[in-house]
Order: structure tokens, then C-alpha cells, then sequence
């Protein structure tokens, strides 16, 4: 499932569909102990969008992207936060990574 967000103006904050689940498992291109040095793995679509993608579990999140994915735990207002440091284009939910394009990320 796919959130097109809305254009939001400069200081303006983003807005979130309401049957968006209260927390949300985000995939981390590391992992780390300090959450301060994690980063979130954003992708790039086919037409060329941004993407955050975000499970609503996380047997959902390994299942789809693979055991060793790094992750976080966020409430979803955080999202919000996310999206002012790193723009995104689209909130992506459970979405199947295909094998070939996990990330292979070592601790």
C-alpha cells in the first residue's frame, strides 16, 4: 500500500492518511546502538520518486525485507521529523522487497 503525500509549503507540516497504524517499523541503512546515528533507507521508485518505506509489524518487515535488514521502531507522528530531515515523495507500507534488491548490510 502507497501514500502519495501531499505538497506541503515550508513550515508547514506533513500529512499523514488517518488509518496509518499509531507505530511503524522503518528499514536503517545500518544498524547501530545509538538511534541519534540511524538513518533511514529510503528508495528510489521506477519513475524516479523518493520512497520511505515503513511495515506495520515486524514479522511484516523481516518477511519482506529479509532478517538482516537494520530497522527502528517510530511512532508515526514521528514520520513527520523523518520527512523534514530527509524529503520523501511517497510512504510506502509493507511492501515486498524482491531478493535481489535488499540491502546486504553487515553489523
Amino acid at each position: 500500500m502507497g501514500f502519495d503525500l501531499p505538497t506541503v509549503d515550508q513550515g508547514e507540516k506533513m500529512r499523514l492518511p488517518d488509518n496509518i497504524p499509531p507505530v511503524v517499523y522503518v528499514p536503517c541503512t545500518a544498524h547501530v546502538s545509538i538511534v541519534e546515528q540511524a538513518v533511514v533507507d529510503l528508495r528510489t521508485t521506477r519513475d524516479g520518486r523518493s520512497a520511505l518505506l515503513a511495515y506495520s509489524a515486524l514479522d511484516r518487515l523481516h518477511t519482506c525485507c529479509g532478517d538482516d535488514q537494520p530497522w527502528m521502531v517510530l511512532p508515526t507522528t514521528a514520520l513527520a521529523k523523518i520527512h523534514e530531515s530527509h524529503p520523501f515523495d511517497l510512504l510506502l507500507m509493507d511492501v515486498v522487497i524482491p531478493q535481489h534488491e535488499r540491502r546486504s548490510v553487515h553489523r
